[in-house]
């Protein structure tokens, strides 16, 4: 009988579906080989389940403009209402997306980016409490937050053994994710405002010395992976580093950016205001999530690879 096996219970095709202690086991098998470098056909099954996209152009686009918007947002408000009224429209905003992502069972595009905008609203206004409201000078905030962010990897490290996005399926592991996420977003404003008003280089500035940087990393990893002869395990450890270091430096670029837009004139800004900042990356981000949701670009494909897994397993045992 052809067949193939996808994790230690083996599937023959043709044959009576699975019985749900069977379709469990594959699962945790495939969970567990996943984050150990398993078998391409282990991965399939991983992949049915992400809640996260895959990293293409669109995620680094998108990713940016909801940090800009995080940023100009949270200022409007801030400036516009009540702040401690702010803070708490910010706090319920950031509950809610949240509680829609953990109940999504796959990603979809606007529950994630939902989310991922309202953590950039929320972790700004955390980071701007933390300097404004308890005078916390911006030096000393990024480190705490930076030490945080530490504290949070090695938790996960600790627990998974992996920091891979790519292995973001289980429950426990969409919670670190979203726990590193904030702490990312909080940590990047308290830097991009430590470098544009303690290091008094401004939004621009600031904005080009990130965008530098988040440069020399692409850089680094393009001379890892096309110049040097790594093993492949040190690729994968080298990605992991290179994705949250540049998650990381894309909070202050967009915010920097949006600071340099609304900000007036007397603060080194163009003076165009928050609010008219927000509405115009509101569209924008609208636009690229509609895109995505409709064309489907950032979802690995899992059915087609599973088929040809399939065949391949099929001629092999013909």
């Amino acid at each position: 009988m052809n067949g193939i096996v996808l994790s230690t219970t083996p599937i023959a095709i043709g044959s009576q579906p699975p019985s749900r202690m069977q379709r469990a086991r594959a699962r945790a098998d495939a969970f567990g080989e996943a984050g150990r470098g398993g078998s391409f056909a282990h991965c399939i099954l991983v992949s049915l389940r992400r809640k996260v996209p895959a990293i293409t152009a669109f995620f680094w686009i998108v990713k940016i403009l909801t940090t800009a918007l995080g940023e100009s947002i949270s200022d409007y408000l801030v400036y516009s209402i009540n702040p401690y009224v702010a803070v708490g429209l910010g706090a319920l905003g950031f509950a809610v997306a949240l509680a829609l992502q953990f109940r999504a069972r796959t990603y979809n595009a606007w529950v994630y980016w939902f989310a991922v905008t309202m953590v950039a609203v929320f972790g700004t206004m955390a980071a701007d409490v933390t300097h404004v409201v308890l005078g916390v000078p911006y030096l000393y905030s990024t480190a705490f937050f930076a030490f945080a962010l530490l504290l949070i990897f090695a938790a996960w490290w600790r627990a998974e053994r992996t920091l891979s996005i790519h292995t973001v399926n289980t429950s426990r592991r969409e919670t670190f994710y979203w726990l590193t996420v904030v702490a990312t977003f909080a940590l990047g404003t308290a830097t991009g405002d430590m470098t544009a008003v303690t290091l008094h280089l401004g939004y621009l500035a600031s904005g080009v010395l990130f965008t530098a940087l988040i440069a020399c990393i692409g850089l680094a990893r393009y001379a890892v992976v096309v110049v040097a002869s790594f093993e492949r395990h040190r690729l994968s450890r080298n990605a992991v580093f290179a994705f949250w270091a540049a998650y990381v430096l894309t909070r202050p670029l967009g915010a920097s950016f949006a600071d340099w837009t609304g900000k007036p004139l007397s603060f080194g800004g163009l003076g165009w205001g928050d609010g008219r900042v927000a509405g115009v990356l509101t569209i924008l981000i609208v636009g690229f999530v509609a895109y995505l949701a409709a064309t489907r670009i950032d979802v690995e494909s899992s059915s087609g690879a599973l088929v040809e897994e399939r065949r391949k397993g099929s001629g092999r045992q013909a």
